[in-house]
Formats: C-alpha cells, sequence, structure tokens
C-alpha cells in the first residue's frame, strides 16, 4: 500500500539514513536501491539500480556534517536522476548546511547559502522541501518552488503535559522573537527574550533579560544549535534573574565540538531536538531529547507528489 501515491520514487544518501527510512515508513514506500560509495581518492560514486524514468523523485539527504561530502552526494544524486530521465527531481533537505552565511557582514565575504541554492538549481533538482532555515529569506536564493516545513508546532506540543501555565517561552537573542512567539502561540504563553551588549572592547557581553521571568519556568526556544555556548550562557544567565526549571530545544541539533559536554553539564533541567541531523544514541546522556519529524516530511512528500495543497503543514 502506498496510500495512492502515484510514480514516486524515494533515493536516500548517507548523511541521514534513519531518518529517509522514517519518513519512507511513513508513505509505505520503500528506499529504491542506490549505492553511494567513495573511491580510494575520495571522489563519490552512485550507482542507481532502479528505474526512475518519469518518476516522481525525492532524494532525502540534509547537509550535515560532513557538510561537504553530503552536499556532494546531493549534487550527485540529483545529476544522476537527471540524466536518468526522472520526471521531476525534488530535493528533500531536512537540514540546510550553510544557510548561516546568508548576508555579507563584512568586506569580501561570500553568501554561501545563495551559491548552495544555485547549485542545486544547476544540478537540476526541480524544488526542495527543507526545515526550519537559520534565514527566511534564503527561500529567495531559489529559483524553484520551495516548500520550507516548520518544526516549531511539533516542538512545542511535546511540552504541553510537561510545562505549568506559569511557563514563559524566551528568545536566546533579538532575532529570534518571531520563532519564540509562533512557539508560545501554540500553548498560549507569554514571551521574553535575551538582550546581549558588549560594555566595551575586550569585555565580554552582558546579560539581560526582556520580561517577566522571576519564579517561573522558561523554555529557550532557537533555530540551531552548533556549540550550544549561547544556549548554556542563556541559561545560566535566566538562572540568575530568578528562573526555575529551564528547558531547551531546538529544530537542529548541531552539536559540534564541546556541545554535548556544555549541555549535560549545564542548568538546563532538558534539551529537546528533532532528527533532522543524527545523533549518536552514545552522546545524548540523560537530558537530551530527541523527537522525529518523519511524519512531517512524509506528509508534505505525500501532498506534492498528489498536487494536494502544503499549506497546511506550515499552519
Amino acid at each position: 500500500m502506498n496510500l495512492g501515491l502515484a510514480g514516486i520514487k524515494i533515493l536516500a544518501g548517507n548523511s541521514n539514513p534513519a531518518l529517509a527510512q522514517k519518513i519512507a515508513n511513513e508513505l509505505n514506500v520503500p528506499i529504491a536501491k542506490c549505492d553511494v560509495t567513495h573511491f580510494s581518492d575520495g571522489e563519490i560514486n552512485v550507482n542507481i539500480m532502479e528505474t526512475v524514468r518519469g518518476m516522481d523523485v525525492f532524494i532525502i539527504q540534509p547537509t550535515c556534517s560532513p557538510v561537504n561530502d553530503n552536499l556532494m552526494e546531493l549534487l550527485i544524486l540529483i545529476d544522476a536522476v537527471k540524466r536518468a530521465s526522472a520526471g521531476r527531481i525534488n530535493a528533500v533537505i531536512p537540514y540546510y548546511g550553510y544557510a548561516r552565511q546568508d548576508r555579507k557582514t563584512k568586506a569580501r565575504e561570500p553568501i554561501t547559502a545563495k551559491l548552495v541554492a544555485d547549485l542545486l538549481t544547476i544540478a537540476g533538482a526541480d524544488r526542495v522541501i527543507t526545515m526550519d532555515l537559520h534565514a527566511g529569506q534564503i527561500q529567495g536564493y531559489f529559483d524553484i518552488p520551495v516548500d520550507h516545513l516548520t518544526a516549531i508546532p511539533l516542538l512545542a506540543n511535546y511540552y504541553k503535559d510537561k510545562i505549568s501555565p506559569e511557563t514563559v517561552v524566551v528568545s536566546p537573542d533579538l532575532g529570534g522573537v518571531t520563532r519564540v512567539r509562533n512557539f508560545a502561540n501554540v500553548l498560549d504563553l507569554p514571551i521574553a527574550m535575551i538582550e546581549k551588549r558588549r560594555p566595551k572592547a575586550n569585555v565580554s557581553e552582558v546579560m539581560n533579560v526582556i520580561g517577566d521571568i522571576e519564579n517561573k519556568d522558561v523554555i529557550l526556544v532557537d533555530d540551531i544549535i552548533d556549540t550550544a555556548g549561547t544556549i548554556c550562557q542563556a541559561a545560566s544567565a535566566l538562572k540568575k534573574f530568578g528562573a526555575k526549571k529551564i528547558y531547551a530545544c531546538a529544530t537542529h541539533g548541531v552539536l559540534s565540538g564541546p556541545a554535548v559536554d556544555r549541555i549535560l553539564n549545564s542548568e538546563l533541567e532538558e534539551f529537546l531536538i528533532t532528527d533532522t541531523i543524527p545523533l549518536d544514541e552514545s552522546r545524548r546522556g540523560d537530558k537530551i531529547k530527541v523527537i522525529t519529524v518523519a511524519e512531517l516530511f512524509g506528509e508534505g512528500i505525500r501532498r506534492i507528489n498528489t498536487n494536494k495543497s502544503i499549506s497546511i503543514i506550515f499552519d
């Protein structure tokens, strides 16, 4: 049974096979047989062992670490199915690498998020499906359709039975206020934000909290957690300003370098992420929880394949 899906093929690279399998299970469609291997010099070799001629092909490949290898795998997979006469090529990128390089902030700086968009388009992608881009304007870097899903309602609903009505949702910086407002609306909670400033050169940042969090539980909400320095520093600041239990969540858990140790030794009660980026179970400890976005992507793929509106997923 394939839920009425027509002419669909699911392909997966090596970056997150577990999520790809969960999405395929949601659709009741097998992942097509495909080998993505490396030659001895590191070059990537793709061998697709099923016909894709005229098919609606969905290639599931977040461009997480190792970013360059996974991005190149995705580009080569797109090129392979294009040359095999696929009907439509959909790049499913749960985590869009290089999204933080979305604008020039100083002279001679690249806008790599735009470069990646160009590479995907030139390779032959007809559509991109992604989730919680670091900057929404990245959608405008593409001249092909982009379906931008969000995990914010999914993350918010996780806390419905875990928190008190006195909880406050907090943005770790001024740039994340819209995201935090959307999260808080799901739970009908107030918001607050952390303001950071540097008094003078070579003096560490001072944090101030805008909003009432004293004697209240708080949930810090972000889109990407990389080294976890900001989120853990924010948790310490909130504790000093009188917060009780401090939770944190984010869509994308990059968790590079000392991130896991920082989280496990922080003031956080619990840290919630999705499985857009794979995380080794042995590294989670008891504070890090992971929920899957497979159902969201499965529903998105089903609607795209059957030419139905996808906007319901954005709500």
